[in-house]
């Protein structure tokens, strides 16, 4: 019975499916192997923080994925010069970021800005505003930005809690 397995195993006809079988999975092992390699779109450089939250990164205008940051009031950065003024999520992303970030396109959106999922220090920016509450993750979200936004809201943070804004002393 050994003898038949073995002698069968060595039959023309099993050796080149074999033979296919390994020259399919070295081609897909190609394909994936340049794919990755030709861009993915991924952009790594310093980042600059516009006022709306949204980023200026290799002269690029990115849009981070998954999230709307509301306009809060706008606050100023006083003991930097110039003074910088912008909502208190482009502070807090201000806060954040020292240095380079590294981007993922996502997409494109009408007005030609990217979408992105930007990380600083291995971080998600996106994620790091939703845990805050100074953003609110939108219907296409991943189920993470979504678990997010309810924990700052539960917690009453950012958007969600006390509006300073309005709040007067009375005298």
């Amino acid at each position: 019975m050994i003898e038949a397995i073995q002698a069968s195993a060595h039959s023309p006809a099993v050796r080149r499916r074999a033979r296919r079988i390994w020259l399919v999975a070295a081609a897909a092992g190609l394909l994936s192997m340049s794919s990755a390699s030709q861009g993915t779109g991924k952009i790594t450089s310093y980042a600059n923080v516009r006022d709306d939250a949204t980023l200026d990164v290799a002269g690029r205008h990115m849009r981070l994925y998954g999230i709307y940051a509301p306009k809060t009031a706008r606050i100023c950065e006083r003991r930097v010069r110039p003074v910088r003024c912008g909502s208190r999520a482009a502070q807090a992303l201000r806060f954040k970021i020292r240095g380079f970030v590294s981007c993922e396109s996502k997409g494109t959106y009408a007005d030609r800005s990217i979408a992105a999922l930007c990380r600083f220090r291995d971080e998600d920016l996106g994620a790091y505003l939703l845990a805050r509450g100074w953003a609110l993750a939108l219907p296409g979200a991943p189920f993470q930005y979504h678990v997010l936004e309810r924990i700052a809201r539960h917690h009453s943070l950012g958007v969600w809690g006390v509006n300073a804004d309005v709040i007067r002393i009375a005298r």
